[in-house]
């Protein structure tokens, strides 16, 4: 299955790291040959008010095609997008500058996932590192298949970047079921589906993604995603320029929030 079938408008990921043991986890494995390749789009973090608006254009036309009860949420910049602990991606045309895809971040360094309005995380996922990412929309035409892909490879190398441990997704049907082709597991038994607050209340299934083990498994499934984002190098792919984070003991603070608050 290509990541092109399974990230759609509409749905929310949220995505996670490598420590030392995957170091030792990739000595293991036998080295991929890294080959270069060139997209007709840069990949990279909103820097100022002009990319947040071609961010914010092209969200509203993908969820208007997919998911149009949200659309109408989303004609302007949201608070999450400018605050700490996210950052929004920007797909942009090489040729005339123009907005192809999008995508935000947000960890929990700061406050609890977006995702966690609706539901509680299991106790295995408290006090780790997780990102979530929501608001992902490309450009309707053939190209928003590749931007796509780019957009998770992008995801990805932030996860990594900054050592987030969990990537946690909330998915509608049936996009769901490319979820676990990806080899996310369920966060609660049964596979159960939820209103999300921030997603007009349409039901959502909720998934996590270790990160960590994503090279070791992805490997030995053979999984198609595989040698565009291990194998591959895009330099029109750069996170480089997001804040640094540090998740300095329990990751989310009720006491800071309250402050904040």
């Amino acid at each position: 299955m290509e990541l092109i079938a399974c990230v759609e408008a509409g749905h929310q990921i949220a995505m996670a790291p490598r420590s030392a043991s995957l170091a030792m986890t990739e000595a293991a494995l036998p080295q991929p040959r890294l080959t270069e390749e060139r997209l007709p789009f840069s990949v990279r973090i909103v820097r100022n008010d002009e990319d947040l608006e071609k961010a914010v254009s092209i969200r509203h036309s993908a969820y208007g095609r997919h998911v149009p009860e949200v659309a109408a949420l989303l004609e302007k910049a949201e608070a999450s997008d400018s605050e700490p602990g996210c950052v929004v991606l920007l797909a942009e045309s090489k040729l005339d500058g123009l907005p192809l895809g999008t995508m935000r971040i947000q960890t929990n360094r700061y406050r609890k996932l977006t995702l966690e309005q609706s539901i509680e995380l299991p106790s295995w996922l408290q006090g780790k590192s997780q990102a979530e990412a929501t608001r992902l929309g490309v450009i309707g035409n053939r190209m928003g298949r590749l931007v796509k892909t780019a957009l998770f490879k992008a995801y990805f190398q932030y996860c990594v970047q900054e050592e987030i441990e969990w990537m946690v997704i909330a998915a509608r049907s049936p996009l769901d079921r490319q979820y676990e082709a990806l080899l996310f597991q369920d966060v609660l038994p049964g596979g159960d589906f939820f209103p999300m607050r921030h997603a007009g209340n349409i039901p959502h299934r909720v998934l996590a993604f270790n990160v960590e083990l994503a090279e070791r498994n992805w490997s030995q499934a053979r999984h198609p995603l595989y040698d565009f984002v291990f194998s591959t190098t895009h330099a029109d792919i750069d996170v480089g320029a997001s804040p640094s984070l540090t998740f300095p003991g329990l990751h989310y603070r009720p006491e800071a929030a309250a402050r904040k608050n």
